[in-house]
């Protein structure tokens, strides 16, 4: 059996006005062949679930041959634009032509891939790899649950398995999962048969961490349908509220060995009861100066969650309103991340120890805050570089945020700012630069749900903040031209059968 590995990873906001271009995956992910084992098979991403299984089940079966075909992933950013997106499919397809005939197809999709011509990207591209690869060939995906499910992702593959945490630590037992079906399907003991179900809900990303209500009870529903021996799977969509199209919005997938009745009936007992819950999963949070003022009673170290610089939403990384906040009231012990190049050089210049006025962060654009103009100690500079050992969001476990620097504010907080956007995945990127995060009373972290896999090893607790910006926590604030009408929260008054 020759198997076929590839995917496709980015989530694209597509209220940014800046695009996704090809050098953006080239910084993260652009591999083929044996680069791509490389890359991943010591990883917490499903991709080294996929390696990691086919190796396992290839000590039994000697026919199976991994077939690497392309790998690309970028970090989370505005649309991809028209010709990186036709350029990684034309890739593709020529590994696909390299490797001739292949007996089945593992695929690590995303789901809120956005092109700019090409708005339900991830059904394109699965949509290209049906074709080639006929009808008779299986195609198990795995699937980000902030994806933006369309009908065509579903038509073009055999099933469909989502992560069933948020933060996302469980990306590699869901490959070594999806390894498991297909090899079961290729051998005959299945036939996967998926059937979906699009309740007009979008869940707000504050009500999507599945540890918590009430997602935690929805899942716990889920996890209880299959103890069924002929559901082979279940997955909740929780959907991407930063992408404006058609296809915005929670739903659920259901997979049965060879039951399409049963697949569709159940898909859609789901979907009612998520339908049934809505009002919960509306959004909730709280301002900066009220977010900071709880921070302030509980013991700490807190994390403030910045919702509005979401990073791994496509955020810029530059935020400054609980920067600010934090500094005009002098509040010690506290510590924030901003992008900003041109102070890493200046910092970098002046040396460490020195001290000067700088203006950080607010300059990607005019929606996430005003600069912050202070004086700094240079307390260090580095080069930006960590590892994480441990299963985090993303299955990321090498970072690089650029040459950084860590500056001391005359107010006591604590600014470490980068030269490249980082996602808060890993306390490496406080660690990497000397500071220990249990020194603080408050960690800012720029995300809603997926720091919490890193720094709930320090914090004590966490506050999600409502903060300005492209990913801001309410999506009604948004300006939406392309989603389906109607549909929740955006619209309430109206029946859904």
């Amino acid at each position: 059996m020759r198997i076929g590995v590839a995917g496709l990873l980015q989530e694209s906001n597509t209220f940014l006005d800046a695009e996704t271009d090809l050098q953006r995956f080239r910084d993260d992910v652009l591999a083929t062949g044996d680069e791509i084992r490389r890359r991943f098979e010591q990883s917490h991403h499903e991709l080294g679930g996929f390696l990691e299984e086919l190796a396992r089940q290839q000590k039994d079966d000697q026919q199976i041959e991994v077939v690497p075909l392309l790998v690309a992933r970028a970090l989370p950013y505005g649309c991809i634009s028209d010709d990186t997106y036709e350029q990684l499919c034309e890739m593709l397809e020529k590994q696909f032509e390299i490797a001739g005939s292949l007996d089945g197809v593992l695929v690590a999709c995303h789901g809120a891939n956005v092109a700019k011509s090409t708005r339900d990207a991830d059904g394109d591209w699965l949509a290209r790899i049906r074709r080639r690869v006929g009808n008779d060939t299986p195609i198990i995906s795995t699937l980000d649950p902030h994806a933006n499910l369309s009908r065509l992702m579903v038509e073009a593959t055999n099933a469909l398995i989502a992560y069933r945490t948020n933060p996302h630590i469980d990306q590699h037992a869901r490959g070594v999962e999806a390894a498991r079906l297909l090899m079961n399907t290729l051998r005959g003991e299945v036939k996967p048969t998926q059937a979906a179900c699009f309740p007009p809900l979008a869940m707000s990303i504050d009500k999507q961490a599945t540890s918590e209500s009430p997602c935690r009870e929805f899942y716990q529903h889920a996890d209880a349908m299959l103890t069924d021996a002929g559901i082979l799977s279940n997955s909740i969509i929780l959907g991407f509220p930063y992408a404006d199209v058609v296809e915005l919005g929670s739903a659920v997938i259901v997979v049965t060995d060879d039951d399409r009745e049963k697949a569709e009936q159940l898909a859609n007992n789901l979907g009612k009861r998520l339908w049934q819950d809505r009002e919960s999963f509306a959004c909730d949070s709280i301002g900066v100066d009220s977010a900071i003022d709880k921070a302030l009673t509980l013991k700490g170290p807190v994390c403030l969650l910045d919702m509005g610089d979401n990073v791994g939403g496509g955020s810029s990384a530059d935020g400054t309103t609980i920067a600010h906040a934090l500094h005009s009231r002098g509040i010690e012990r506290s510590v924030i991340c901003l992008f900003d190049p041109e102070v890493v050089q200046q910092a970098r210049q002046k040396g460490a120890g020195a001290s000067a006025d700088f203006v950080i962060g607010g300059k990607t654009d005019l929606l996430h805050g005003e600069p912050l103009t202070c004086r700094c100690q240079v307390v260090g500079v580095y080069d930006g570089k960590f590892s994480e050992g441990e299963p985090r969001h993303g299955g990321f476990t090498e970072f690089d945020q650029g040459e950084t620097v860590v500056l001391m504010a005359n107010s006591g907080l604590t600014i470490v700012v980068t030269s490249e956007r980082m996602v808060p995945f890993s306390l490496g990127q406080l660690t990497s630069c000397e500071l220990d995060p249990a020194s603080y009373h408050i960690l800012v972290a720029k995300g809603v749900n997926a720091p919490i896999a890193a720094y709930e090893k320090v914090c004590s607790d966490f506050i999600r903040v409502d903060t300005i910006g492209v990913t801001a926590a309410n999506m009604t604030k948004l300006e939406f031209e392309n989603r389906r009408r109607p549909l929740f929260p955006f619209e309430k008054d109206f029946a859904w059968d």
